[in-house]
């Protein structure tokens, strides 16, 4: 659906949704769709932010098990990235992409703002980031060397950390 958009792999696999109880979003969405996730992951995320450099922040995610486009779910504490208690709903699209560094420099040279990511720019971004076009849709590329452990979390496995 999105070849090409994002580099050679730009492959669409998730939706990422904000929700303020991810629990019950949970229970909603299983009941309503006959949806089925992958166990919770609760803990601290590491991000870097443009303005501020490194920060740490609570979060509560999970994906549908099926796809070839998952639903991911977010629960964020006040004032993060994730907070879906003023504003929940369709938050971001996750694409495979072969590199992030490359994806993020060619989205920020089109005008793009990098809104946050796995390490900094001088450490080439890490495994994900989250930039956003000029007309306010974002984006999370997501660099497909972790492919493997998303699919094994999604299989019923536990999702292995990743560094950077």
């Amino acid at each position: 659906m999105f070849e090409g958009m994002f580099g050679p792999t730009g492959e669409l696999f998730h939706i990422g949704i904000r929700v303020p109880d991810l629990g019950a979003a949970m229970d909603e969405i299983g009941a309503s769709h006959g949806v089925e996730w992958t166990s919770v992951r609760d803990s601290p995320f590491r991000v870097w932010e443009p303005d501020n450099g490194y920060a740490e922040y609570p979060l509560k995610l999970v994906f549908s098990r099926t796809g070839p486009c998952r639903l991911e779910l977010l629960e964020g504490v006040p004032g993060s990235h994730w907070d879906g208690r003023e504003v929940p709903g369709p938050h971001h699209l996750g694409v495979w992409v072969d590199s992030v560094a490359d994806e993020v420099e060619r989205l920020m040279a089109r005008h793009w703002t990098l809104e946050f990511s796995a390490a900094s720019p001088e450490e080439g971004y890490g495994r994900f980031a989250y930039i956003r076009s000029p007309e306010g849709v974002l984006f999370e590329p997501v660099e497909v060397a972790n492919r493997e452990r998303f699919e094994t979390w999604w299989a019923g496995g536990e999702l292995r950390s990743a560094s950077g």
